[in-house]
């Protein structure tokens, strides 16, 4: 079954998101509180998500 859109909520602001087709591994980032969610399952046009901890570089400063 395809779907045009599909549903999520943000684990950390739980911000209701519609995003086109995406598979599970794929990373998104919420519009509300920015974070970076990784799409853990897509099952009936919901997906699954969890925040991923981003690393960020070390410039030496």
């Amino acid at each position: 079954m395809s779907t045009a859109t599909l549903t999520g909520v943000c684990p950390e602001c739980e911000t209701h998101l519609t995003v086109p087709p995406v598979t599970a591994g794929e990373t998104l980032s919420c519009p509300e509180c920015v974070l970076t969610l990784r799409v853990e399952a897509v099952e009936d046009g919901r997906l699954s998500l969890e925040t991923v901890e981003v690393q960020l570089r070390d410039w030496g400063q």
